[in-house]
Order: C-alpha cells, then structure tokens, then sequence
C-alpha cells in the first residue's frame, strides 16, 4: 500500500516571551526589544543574527496532501490559534494517518523547532517517535533516522547529506521551471508578523510546500518512481486543484507557472 505524502513547511518568529524568561526581563521590555536584542547576542556569537532552534516559535505549519485521488494544501489551524495547537494538530495527523513526510531542509530545521517547541507544550507522539519498540518495520524506515525515507528531506539527500551542496528551495523551483518564491522569503516572516500579516505569513508559507511538492515530484521522475505521463498527470493535478481556488495568492502562483512545466524528453 502506498502511504499518503505529506509536505509541510513551518514559518517562526523569535519566542520573545521565552527569551524575556530565560533573560529575566521584566514585562515592560517590548517584544521587539527582545527580539532585537537576542539578534545582537547572537551575532556577537556567530557572526549571523539566526537564533537557535529551540528559541522560535511557530506560527504557521502548511501541508501539502497526496492522497489516493486527491491533493490539496492547505495551512493548520487558524489565524488565532496558539503555537501548542498548531503543533498538537500536526502530531494528531501524523498518529491518525503515519504519512510519508517530505520537506526541504525539515531535518535541518523545521523538525527540530517542532521537537524542541512539542517539549515547551507537552506534546504526544508516540507514532512520530517510534524506532521500532512499538512497530517492527519503524526499526528499518522512521521518522527519526536520517537515511530513511518516512521523513524525505529533500533537500539533504539531493546534496548527498554534505552542507556545502545545499541548494536553495527558490532557486531549484526555479530552475526546474516552477514558480518559486514570491513577495516573501523567511528573513521577512518576523517583521510581517509584528505588522499583524499573519495571513500573509500562512499564504507564503502555502506556496513554500506546493513549490517543494513540484521538486519532489521531478525528483520522483528522476528516480523513476514516476513514468513521464504519470509525472504529468500529478503535474496536471496541481494546477488544475490551485486554479480551483480564488485566492490571491494561487492566482499569483499559477501566474508565475507557465506551461509546460514538464522536463524536455
């Protein structure tokens, strides 16, 4: 039986509260005070203002979802959900459904913030965690290991696993002829989310796993896992399910996706 494929994506800001914690600052810091502060810590110790995982905090989780005869992306939660509820439905869904979970850069990033974010709001999830004590086939392909495939990070196999062959998410969409990123890119999520664009942050981060689906999908045709007609038929599902859509955002993605998207013969 084949497994559902879920993509997902997670979009954070910095854990002011949290920093504010472990900085013992008293409530009449500004958020942005904090944040800013931390920035300067931070690049006074690595030259770069990237905070560490476990002081992000998520305000978006999107999926991509391949299923059966059906796809559709979509973003968890509302507007005004709580961090701890985003998290808790994307665990609830990888226990309800065990999908095989593709992401770029998710082992590098997104999955450790989840990890460490869980922990802060008592999070279950047994399913996620197991390596083989609950199920036997977990032992040889889990979510954990980095050389299984239950958790495809795309971006890590494609570069061999060696940090210097990374290569963008953008610009690999681009290059193989998809929309890639459009009006956002995660160095502007944090000032978004001061400016009360939560929307914006879910909708960019939307367009984030379609891009990274469309790149898992020529990597299934280059593996062979996909045929070309069957490559396009998933291709053809895609378009036509965003252009179901009336909002603005899949407008603009559809706008900056010309056809053929399909690899020459």
């Amino acid at each position: 039986m084949t497994l559902p494929t879920l993509v997902f994506d997670i979009e954070t800001v910095p854990d002011t509260e949290g920093l504010r914690k472990l900085y013992d600052l008293g409530d009449d810091i500004a958020a942005a005070q904090i944040a800013e502060m931390a920035f300067q810590r931070r690049r006074q110790a690595t030259g770069g203002d990237f905070l560490q995982h476990h002081l992000h905090r998520v305000v978006a989780i999107s999926c991509a979802l391949r299923d059966r005869d059906s796809f559709r992306v979509w973003t968890l939660g509302t507007p005004q959900d709580e961090e701890g509820a985003l998290i808790r439905r994307f665990f609830e869904g990888i226990e309800k459904f065990t999908p095989q979970l593709v992401s770029w850069n998710g082992g590098g990033f997104d999955l450790p913030v989840l990890h460490y974010r869980a922990m802060v709001h008592g999070i279950q999830a047994p399913r996620y965690w197991d390596m083989g004590e609950d199920d036997k086939e977990f032992k040889w392909n889990n979510y954990i290991s980095r050389y299984h495939t239950r958790h495809l990070d795309l971006m890590d196999l494609l570069a061999m696993y060696q940090p210097r062959a990374v290569a963008p998410l953008d610009q690999m969409a681009q290059l193989c002829g998809f929309p890639g990123k459009l009006g956002m890119d995660g160095s502007k999520v944090w000032e978004a989310f001061q400016n009360g664009e939560i929307a914006g942050i879910r909708n960019y981060c939307e367009t984030d796993v379609a891009n990274t689906y469309l790149v898992f999908l020529r990597f299934q045709l280059m593996r062979g896992a996909l045929s070309r007609d069957a490559y396009q038929a998933e291709i053809d599902l895609v378009r036509r399910t965003l252009a179901s859509s009336d909002e603005a955002h899949w407008r603009e993605f559809l706008d900056n996706w010309p056809e053929p998207a399909s690899p020459a013969a």
